[in-house]
């Protein structure tokens, strides 16, 4: 399996609510970093797939019905997938509706994630969550 098929196969595993095998795909070690200015910053770098599961997925899940994080184009070269999409849902307090853009860069090493970098519109995530 290819890198940008490993990164693609996570998105769907997410979409379908497989956890698992998302924080599965991680290294032990992985270095995951949301966005600076993004609420889900705080506690940057996430180092463990334990830590990324409560510490990001965790809130999302939480603060959003219905939450995607859909990519539209994946671009590999190497250990390296860039992934560009938007994400969506709806804040469970207030009803408003995430239609953020991201652009995402994963690191593989040995066909698991090591290094997570986010790209978003913080404007959003901030006025929604912080």
């Amino acid at each position: 399996m290819t890198n940008r098929e490993i990164i693609q196969g996570l998105y769907d595993a997410f979409a379908q609510g497989d956890a698992p095998t998302v924080l599965g795909a991680l290294h032990d070690d992985v270095e995951w970093n949301e966005a600076p200015g993004n609420p889900l910053a705080d506690r940057n770098p996430y180092a463990s797939p334990a830590a990324v599961g409560e510490g990001v997925f965790g809130r999302i899940l939480s603060n959003y019905e219905g939450f995607q994080a859909a990519p539209h184009t994946l671009v590999a070269d190497g250990d390296h997938v860039v992934a560009l999409g938007t994400y969506s849902g709806t804040r469970t307090t207030s009803g408003a509706t995430l239609d953020a853009p991201f652009a995402h860069a994963w690191t593989l090493r040995d066909g698991k994630v090591s290094a997570f970098q986010q790209y978003t519109d913080t404007a959003q995530w901030r006025d929604q969550m912080g």
